[in-house]
């Protein structure tokens, strides 16, 4: 039984392959079992960023399995809260959660959103504006947020709560948190699993802006949630130009990387200091 053969008995056929058996990589080059090359320009789903077998990479994995690989969450140590240090730093935000994925990271996102509106504004204030062709995981939630009908089917019923906005298109976002009680909106600076389609600084900038001033955007939808876990921290480069408006969700910034608080020009007591993180870092140099 060849390798085709074996994955299809035993691997649930949840995703489709090329047929190509990978067996090793340095670099940005990959080899498959007959020895020819490939540039690798996925990154393996934007997870490998240092390339394959990178030597700083692995001697730090293997540093840290020698030590203690796993704790769980409920004892300190020091890979953990030092990379958190390293990641504040880097980045300005406060905080840091470590989850397992980037679909958990966004359901943190939607969970901190939906908290905080209820903290400040009171109940019933749970509506997400998301973006048509956007993608944000494969949970019943995170499904909900993706504005892609092909992801809607045959798994219902889906929690409810989500909007979905034309892409670059302002007044689309602006009508959809004027006619629902939103808290947030949720996009990708860069839509990946859509097709790779960066939204226009002018679009992010107008809602950002309408959030700021108009109050029946403000008020309402007064939380940016940035999910950059396939395109890097685009979303945080472009809050921090933005500025005036508060917002929190995961951005992936190289090898499963940051999210932050992208608050700018709010008082202490005004923002809601979170911050996630997709997993699978690296907890050595």
């Amino acid at each position: 039984m060849d390798i085709f053969e074996l994955d299809k008995t035993y691997v649930a056929n949840t995703y489709k392959r090329f047929p190509v058996e990978l067996v090793r990589g340095k670099g940005s080059e990959l080899y498959d079992v007959s020895g020819k090359r490939y540039i690798d320009l996925g990154s393996g789903i934007a997870v490998n960023s240092f390339g394959a077998c990178d030597e700083v990479w692995a001697n730090a994995v293997t540093r840290q399995l020698t030590k203690l690989q796993h704790t769980s969450n409920l004892y300190y140590t020091d890979p953990c809260a030092i990379l958190a240090q390293k990641l504040c730093g880097r980045t300005g935000m406060k905080k840091v959660f470590f989850g397992n994925s980037g679909a958990e990271a966004n359901e943190g996102a939607i969970k901190a959103a939906r908290r905080y509106s209820v903290k400040k504004y009171g109940e019933g204030r749970n509506g997400i504006v998301t973006l048509k062709n956007s993608f944000h995981g494969r949970t019943l939630a995170t499904l909900a947020a993706t504005g892609q009908d092909v992801f809607h089917q045959e798994f219902g019923p889906f929690p409810e709560g989500f909007f979905y906005a034309e892409p670059n298109d302002f007044e689309s976002v602006k009508t959809l948190c004027e006619e629902n009680r939103v808290c947030a909106v949720m996009m990708e600076a860069v839509q990946g699993e859509g097709g790779v389609c960066p939204l226009s600084p002018e679009f992010v900038k107008s809602v950002a802006e309408k959030k700021a001033k108009d109050s029946k955007v403000a008020g309402s939808a007064n939380v940016f949630v940035f999910p950059e876990l396939q395109s890097g921290n685009i979303g945080y480069k472009i809050a921090q130009r933005l500025g005036n408006f508060e917002a929190v969700g995961p951005i992936l910034q190289g090898l499963n990387a940051p999210v932050s608080d992208l608050s700018r020009g709010c008082s202490e007591e005004d923002v809601y200091k979170v911050a996630l993180i997709t997993a699978a870092q690296t907890l050595g140099d």
